[in-house]
């Protein structure tokens, strides 16, 4: 089963400024909305900097930091007029699971559809290791439905690590193949699970406790429609909030996260509250962006532009 139904879904149904594809509108509009079709788009223009790394140009790894859907979809055109689900390997730019995502969202709000991205930790691609990801959460008129936009039908009936399961309808909860940055959370917090493997796949320096707590902050960004970079850093992560009282704020917002997918629209409506009246949460004007690349630099979200340091 996945998750129950909260306040009212249409709230993610409009763009945020991230999802929206400006003068690519069609583009989205001319394909089609199923988790097959999401899946095709988002393969077929995006490839994972890391783990399909040997079919980049090394020239095209810059757009791993373009961020919003329309510059994302301009660069992606820029390589090839072929239509994305028909794409060679060879013919994409480079992104990771955020953006694989942020195209699913942008493709189904295009077409109405209520969507929104998920922060969490994947156990099926290595065994024994929760890998920070980020999939796609849609709404079908009942329930809300997940999907990994990365993922095919086959990857699901054998997965790398732990039990087979449908990439197109997942299983939700804190056992299941995803769980969330909230779940995870709580389970430690609560029942003293072990989070030392969940984190970046082979960097042990990014996982823990503390970089799932930062990831609880992440997701509760993306669950407002604020769908930054992985990379970004903003609000509490840059004040010092950590320690104990980093510790207290994350498990009151995993709570609200948790309780809010459990369809408690009080702690819905609770959590859209905290986020805007605390500025350690919400997303400001500008947000530090630590990118994998190896480049630091200061981001004005409403100018769209990054001042990369030296």
């Amino acid at each position: 089963m996945s998750v129950a139904r909260t306040r009212d879904p249409q709230e993610w149904a409009a763009h945020s400024p991230y999802s929206d594809p400006g003068p690519h509108s069609a583009v989205l509009r001319a394909l089609g909305t199923a988790p097959q079709d999401v899946h095709a788009a988002a393969t077929g223009l995006i490839a994972h900097y890391r783990a399909e790394a040997a079919t980049l140009d090394p020239a095209r790894l810059p757009t791993i930091d373009l961020r919003w859907l329309d510059r994302i979809l301009e660069a992606g055109l820029d390589v090839s007029s072929a239509p994305l689900p028909g794409r060679r390997h060879a013919d994409r730019i480079a992104g990771c699971c955020r953006d694989h995502t942020l195209l699913g969202v942008g493709l189904l709000r295009e077409h109405g559809i209520p969507a929104r991205s998920r922060i969490g930790f994947a156990r099926y691609f290595f065994p024994g290791d929760g890998v920070d990801h980020v999939v796609v959460e849609r709404w079908d008129g009942e329930r809300w439905v997940r999907n990994d936009p990365e993922l095919d039908a086959a990857f699901g009936a054998a997965p790398a690590a732990g039990e087979p399961f449908d990439p197109f309808d997942m299983p939700t909860g804190p056992d299941s193949p995803f769980a969330t940055a909230a779940e995870l959370w709580t389970a430690h917090r609560r029942d003293g699970l072990d989070l030392t493997r969940y984190g970046v796949a082979g960097v042990p320096e990014l996982a823990g406790p503390d970089f799932v707590r930062g990831y609880v902050l992440l997701e509760v960004a993306h669950r407002r429609r604020d769908e930054v970079l992985l990379w970004d850093v903003w609000g509490a992560a840059l004040d010092g909030t950590t320690g104990a009282e980093g510790d207290a704020l994350a498990d009151v917002l995993a709570d609200l996260l948790v309780r809010a997918d459990a369809g408690d629209v009080g702690a819905e409506d609770e959590l859209a509250r905290r986020y805007t009246d605390d500025p350690r949460l919400h997303v400001g004007r500008r947000v530090l962006t630590d990118s994998p690349l190896g480049r630091r630099g200061w981001t004005d979200l409403v100018a769209r532009t990054t001042a990369w340091g030296d």
